[in-house]
């Protein structure tokens, strides 16, 4: 099976994608319909940030258990905030 292509109907169709992209969506939503939509967009985030705050306080936890162990090590350890009440 040969595909017939030629570089004037590829542009061709190109240009009606362009077109295509251009044009605005004709979906309307009532005023209910978008009051619901963002609302559920704000619970999905608000979800969303809840489990990065979880995240964050176990790798919080985990990297003082790490700091904790290596200065019973002797190692120690200069955080940012103590170099800078150095200053």
């Amino acid at each position: 099976m040969k595909i017939n292509t030629s570089k004037e109907n590829l542009e061709k169709a190109l240009g009606s994608l362009k077109e295509d992209a251009s044009k605005k969506p004709s979906v309307t939503m009532t005023k209910e319909e978008e009051i619901g939509f963002h609302k559920g967009a704000l619970n999905t985030l608000a979800a969303e940030r809840n489990e990065l705050v979880k995240i964050i306080v176990n790798v919080e936890t985990i990297m003082q258990a790490h700091l904790k162990r290596l200065e019973e090590l002797g190692v120690k350890i200069e955080t940012r905030e103590a170099k800078e009440t150095k200053k």
